[in-house]
Formats: structure tokens, sequence, C-alpha cells
């Protein structure tokens, strides 16, 4: 089984006010098509990790690897690709832009690739739309959808380079239980049928538990 996202020995410090140790030795493996979630009480590092997988903190030791490849130490310029091309997010809240269509919402990362011609992005955006049965919202103002489907629509936006792994941070926590049972099932469908890795941190102990693995984390460090 192919492994999309390795963390080595990763450690994370805050130099101000004082040092503070904020992640210790962190080490594990996702493999392709698996559904993960990390899970841990406020303040035991979730968040910080996430961002040093996402790319987005450059601020650490240790290695981190995307697809077998280490990326620790590249530049900002080459990350940013890495990020757009691999990985796609979904946060708690759907950060869509309410004036654009829900499909040009969705289109966004693919035309900031610019990896395909507009119709082939606009092609690839209606079938993620398919995927999870918005279609028939393409082209209404993002404002003007539920809040279950503006993160429907935020999903659309996070699968639509085709990314190695989808990272989520709290992507139910301001849904009520209904939509926040959709949003799993959405999820472990992509990773089954689609073979998409998913990493995501989550509060919510029904999510983790019918997630494939769950990283318990406290006190900075990844628990036994």
């Amino acid at each position: 089984m192919s492994i999309v996202l390795e963390a080595k020995h990763i450690n994370k410090y805050f130099k101000k006010p004082v040092k503070f140790h904020v992640l210790k030795d962190i080490s594990f493996q996702i493999k392709k098509g698996e559904f993960a979630s990390i899970m841990g009480k406020s303040g035991c590092g979730k968040s910080t990790l996430l961002y040093i997988l996402s790319t987005m903190d450059t601020d650490y030791e240790g290695e981190l690897y995307l697809k077998n490849k280490l990326i620790t130490g590249q530049d900002s310029t080459h990350l940013s690709y890495l990020r757009n091309k691999h990985i796609g997010f979904v946060f708690q809240f759907h950060y869509l832009l309410s004036e654009f269509s829900v499909l040009e919402n969705v289109m966004l990362p693919a035309k900031k690739l610019a990896e395909k011609s507009l119709q082939e992005i606009e092609h690839n955006a209606m079938q993620k739309l398919k995927i999870l049965n918005i279609e028939h919202l393409a082209h209404k103002k993002a404002s003007r959808v539920s809040g279950g489907e503006k993160q429907r629509v935020a999903i659309a936006r996070a699968l639509i380079n085709d990314p190695a792994i989808i990272m989520g941070d709290e992507p139910t926590g301001n849904l009520d239980s209904h939509n926040a049972e959709n949003v799993f099932n959405i999820f472990k469908q992509l990773s089954v049928k689609q073979g998409l890795s998913l990493l995501i941190v989550t509060h919510d102990e029904d999510f983790a538990n019918k997630t494939d693995r769950i990283i318990q984390m406290g006190d900075g460090k990844i628990l036994p």
C-alpha cells in the first residue's frame, strides 16, 4: 500500500514569550485510501500539527514527505504549488466567496494551478458537484445556499485538483448532526470509491469512531 503522507520526528517550538515545546517527536504515516482522524484536548497541538502537515508552517524540526518525496526545506513558491495540487482543505468555516457562484468557487483552485483550460476546469467542477449531489446549485450565488450545502461546495472545491489527500480542521464543527453525518458519509465514499486519503482533526467522537484510525494526541505527543 503506497504512503501518501509521512511525518518523521517532527518537533515544533514556539519561541515567544518563552520557549515552549509544542510538538514532541511526531512520527506517523497515512496510506493511500486511508481515512484517519486526529483527536485530543484543546491545546494539545492538533491544529499546529495540521499546519505543518499542510506545508503552511515550515518552522519545525524533522522531515515531512508527500507522496514519498521530501518536502521539508522546499521554497515557499514550490510548497504553494504542491499544496494546491496535492492537498485539498476543508475547514470548519467554508471560506466561500459569497459574490461568486457555487461553480466559480469550486473552479478557483484549478484556475490558480492553471494546468488545464477553462473549459476543462468548468467540466471538472461540474463533475465534482455531481459527486456531491449539488450540481443543481452550480449557478446559485454561494451566499444563497444552506450551511450544509456550503460545506459540500467546500468539499467539491477541495477535490477540484484531484488531490492525494484531503485535510480537514473540524469540518463538521459548525454543522448539526444530520449535516455532520452527511459530511462523514461523503468522506467515507471518497476514501472507498476514489482511493482518497483523508486526515481530519475533530472533536466529534462519533465522527472519529467511524474513521479507519484515530490518532490520539496529548501534550504535544501522539499517545500510544
